[in-house]
C-alpha cells in the first residue's frame, strides 16, 4: 500500500478545535482523508497528505478549518491540466518499505 506524501511539515492546513461543531462536512469533502472525527470533533489525521485544495475550509460552516488553497501540489495538478508547465510538482509516493518515488515527470506524481 502506498500513500501520497507532499513536502513534509509545510502544509498550511489548520484546525481550530474550539470552533468545530462536529458536523463532519470537512471529512466528506476531503479527497485524501486528511481529517478524522475524534470525540465529536474533527481532527487532522494525515496532515502531510493534504494537497491544499481548500474543499474542507470552503465547506466548514464555522470556519474551524483553514488552508491556503491553490498552493502546493494542487497548483501543479491544476497547471498541468491547463497545459502549463507542471514542473512545480512536489509530491512523492511513500511505500510500505520506506522507499519513495515521485517528483516532476516521474510516474505516479500527482
Amino acid at each position: 500500500m502506498s500513500n501520497f506524501i507532499y513536502l513534509r511539515d509545510v502544509v498550511t492546513l489548520a484546525l481550530d478545535q474550539e470552533k468545530c461543531v462536529g458536523c463532519g462536512m470537512c471529512l466528506m469533502v476531503c479527497p485524501h482523508e486528511v481529517l478524522s472525527m475524534n470525540n465529536g470533533c474533527a481532527g487532522i489525521e494525515n496532515r502531510d497528505q493534504c494537497m491544499e485544495c481548500g474543499a474542507c475550509s470552503r465547506n466548514c460552516p464555522t470556519e474551524a478549518v483553514t488552508v491556503k488553497a491553490g498552493v502546493g501540489c494542487a497548483a501543479a495538478v491544476i497547471n498541468s491540466a491547463l497545459g502549463r508547465d507542471g514542473s512545480s510538482c512536489c509530491c512523492v509516493i511513500e511505500t510500505d518499505d520506506s522507499s519513495a518515488v515521485g517528483g516532476s515527470g516521474s510516474p505516479g506524481c500527482c
